[in-house]
This record gives C-alpha cells, structure tokens and sequence, in this order.
C-alpha cells in the first residue's frame, strides 16, 4: 500500500521575493511584510557577498532566480557555487563553471546507469570509458535510454553549443561572457528543474498528489529514479505524520498498513482523503 515520498531537496527562493514586484493595491500590512521580507534578504547578501558594488551583487543575484527545489544529487553544491561566482561578478568562472557542471551531470549519469543498459547497442560505446568529453555521445546515448526526457535533452544540447562558443578560444568571450554566463546557468538551471526536481510533472511522480510528490509504482525500478529519485525518499503510507526539526522533517509512520496492492489512482485518493479510510483501506462510515 506505500509509496516512495520526497522529503530530500534543495530550494532557495530568495531571488523571487527579491523579484516580486509590491504594487500600492496591496493591502498595507502584506506591503510591508514584503518590504521587510525583502530588506533582510538584501542585508543577508550583503553579509554574504560584501558590501563592495554590494548593489550589483544583489541584482546579479535577482538576474539568475530561485533554485527550484531540486533533489539531492551530483549538482547540488557546485550549481550554489556557480550561481555565487555569478552573483559576486566573477562572469567568466560562472560561465566556465556552469558549462562543466553540464558535462559532469552528463558524466555521472552514464558512469552511475551504465550498468543496467549492458545489452544495448549504446553500452558498447560507454563501457570502456572513465569521462567523456564528447557530450553528443552522452546525451544520444541517455536518450536512448529514456533515462534523460525528452525536453532535458534539448536543453543539454543548446547548453553543449554555449560550452563549444564559450570554452574554445573565441575572442567574441571576451566582450559578452556576462551575457553568456547568465545564458549558460539559465540553461542548466532548465535541466535541473526538468530532470532533477523535487516536486514537478515528472512521468515518474503520481499525478495530483498535494503538498509533495510520490513516486509511481510502476517507476520504482527504473535506472534514473533507483539510483537518484528514491534515495531522497521515505516509503510511507497515507497515514503517515511529518514532524519539524531542526535539520529537517521527521516521519512518523508506525500504522500496520494491510498487505494489499492498490494502483496509484488509489493511492491519491487515500492521500487525498486520509479520514475516509483505515490502515487496511477500508472505508469509514
């Protein structure tokens, strides 16, 4: 009767409440909460990044947006570090860095999965290899095995040609690398929030669930979702409880559930309405 929950993610959404725009309609006490809101996350970057051109920084830091909230994974520390390099106004090594992070998502992906596509045609090609370099040869080959969708794969590509025109010697670098560093980390940040999100349309969340995602039956032996979505996740079932601590949440979850199949149309409904059902997914009159 369980199902696989997300609990562990990455989020920083101060760049959209420095983004969101305050009309005078607003009723007076929400203006003000926003303003407040927004003066301490100012002040926190400040502290953060410095008082020097600490303006600049600030709209840097607005000009690249919130991270969405992002699973843990092989991107998460060195995507904050490309995004402050930005924000501090080191343009060239956010470009640089934000262009190899994309080969080493790339990297780890084939390196991490691999194993599991040993009969396939495009095993033959990756097998041998320790690092690739050749982006084309890794996303041909995540694609062919529906381990990257279809839109990440687009975004891979476009983020390959801004890599090709930014780290071969190109002298036109030298007069727009801001530009280009603020492409490029746009760019990956599209592909974490497409293949990597916490909380999304993904093929392998069940659709409609509230508050969080949960993973689908039938997905739970699939590469990608095995190897990087369930780690992040609790199997619980539709009476669990969250408690608030410090470093996170707590679960709690000690129900005997019955040991029954349901499909995830049902699963939703129990989730949906937790009081109309016991632990044995009998319906309560």
């Amino acid at each position: 009767m369980k199902r696989y929950k997300v609990f562990n993610f990455d989020f920083d959404g101060r760049a959209e409440i420095l983004n969101q725009e305050i009309p005078d309609t607003w009723e007076q006490s929400v203006r003000a909460n926003w303003l407040e809101n927004k003066q301490k996350i100012q002040e926190g970057l400040i502290s953060e990044f410095g008082s020097i051109n600490c303006f600049q920084k600030i709209k840097d830091f607005s000009e690249i947006g919130s991270d969405q909230p992002s699973l843990i994974a092989f991107h998460n520390n060195f995507m904050k570090q490309v995004s402050y390099a930005y924000s501090f106004g080191s343009y060239y090594p956010a470009l640089t860095g934000a262009c190899s992070l994309g080969e080493r998502i790339l990297n780890h992906l084939v390196l991490r999965l691999r194993d599991y596509f040993k009969d396939t045609a495009e095993y033959q090609k990756v097998y041998r290899k320790k690092s690739f370099d050749n982006w084309d040869l890794a996303i041909n080959t995540l694609e062919a095995w529906d381990i990257l969708l279809p839109e990440a794969a687009e975004q891979f590509r476009e983020l390959k040609d801004i890599r090709n025109k930014s780290i071969h010697f190109n002298p036109e670098v030298d007069l727009n690398y801001k530009d280009s560093a603020l492409q490029a980390i746009l760019q990956i940040k599209k592909i974490i929030k497409i293949q990597f999100s916490g909380f999304g349309t993904q093929p392998w969340y069940i659709d409609g669930t509230k508050g969080a995602c949960f993973v689908r039956k039938s997905f739970e032996d699939n590469p990608f979702v095995k190897e990087i979505v369930l780690p992040n996740c609790y199997k619980v079932g539709h009476l669990h409880k969250l408690e608030r601590e410090r470093n996170g949440w707590r679960v709690f979850d000690e129900h005997e559930y019955a040991d029954i199949e349901i499909t995830d149309d049902q699963f939703r409904e129990l989730i949906e309405n937790p009081t109309k059902y016991d632990a044995s997914n009998n319906l309560i009159e």
